[in-house]
């Protein structure tokens, strides 16, 4: 889908109407729908690219999350009334024939759709995402113990702006080979809400996904980043995905997490060949 007719399309900014709203999502183009969803503190515009290259005709829905991007918040918890915004969003739309494309944290989201609606999906595909963070980052540690009140997330939200934007800037130079992007990455960090930064990532390091994927039968493509080795990257997202039966594992060589930043032609390749087989 070329950028002069998503130009043309009208578009259509829809907003749940569920007290504070957990979800936007623009909608444009036309024919089969794909719902886009981006990572923690990453506005749907991320994608831009990606919707710009797609070969063929799609009806897409790009979506940005309360607290970030300039929305509003929606206070705690956080991912559950997002996950139920999205559920609600595909039945009110009466999306059929649907694909979920869902990158980091966006992953975890598509997960949980395609858990919920497996018989209605024409596809999946999940970049850089696991469905549980915390047997990666804390292995042994269980759900149970992590607490919105804690010494880390206090001192997390009692940070000066500085400190904030540092640390910002420290994790987004993890997150992307391309010197020009860290700062952006790290822009979208320093500005979101704050307690919606801390919460929900907790929210996040709380997930564990695993016991879903048994119940998903769609097609799915796994497309993972090889930082810090390709060889790590593997071994994690086989252990990771090892209840999931229908799926393809695909790493992008020299890439952190921002798959579209460092490696965006050969994402493109992967995400137009799938879609050629599961969702023309």
């Amino acid at each position: 889908m070329k950028k002069a007719l998503i130009l043309i399309n009208s578009l259509l900014i829809v907003t749940l109407a569920l007290g504070q709203n957990p979800i936007q999502v623009e909608k444009s183009g036309e024919g089969n729908p794909i719902i886009f969803l981006p990572g923690f503190t990453t506005p749907g515009s991320v994608w831009n690219e990606t919707i710009e290259n797609l070969n063929g005709s799609f009806e897409t829905h790009v979506v940005s999350y309360a607290g970030f991007n300039g929305l509003e918040s929606i206070g705690t918890p956080w991912y559950a009334p997002i996950q139920e915004a999205l559920i609600d969003y595909i039945k009110e739309e009466k999306l059929t024939n649907l694909t979920i494309i869902g990158h980091s944290m966006g992953g975890n989201l598509a997960t949980d759709l395609a858990a919920a609606f497996d018989k209605e999906l024409s596809g999946l595909i999940l970049v850089d995402a696991l469905p549980c963070m915390r047997d990666l980052m804390m292995p042994g540690v269980p759900a149970s113990s992590l607490q919105y009140d804690s010494p880390y997330n206090n001192q997390m939200l009692n940070m000066p702006d500085d400190g904030f934007k540092n640390t910002a800037l420290m994790m987004a130079r993890n997150m992307t080979n391309k010197e020009d992007k860290i700062d952006l990455i790290a822009s979208w960090s320093i500005a979101a809400d704050r307690k919606t930064y801390v919460y929900g990532y907790t929210d996040l390091l709380k997930l564990d996904l695993r016991p879903k994927l048994s119940d998903i039968t769609t097609s799915t493509l796994i497309l993972g980043a090889t930082f810090p080795s390709r060889e790590m990257a593997q071994q994690t997202f086989e252990k990771q995905y090892a209840n999931l039966k229908n799926k393809a594992i695909e790493l992008a060589d020299d890439s952190k997490h921002f798959i579209m930043f460092d490696q965006p032609e050969w994402l493109y390749t992967q995400i137009n060949n799938y879609l050629a087989q599961n969702a023309q």
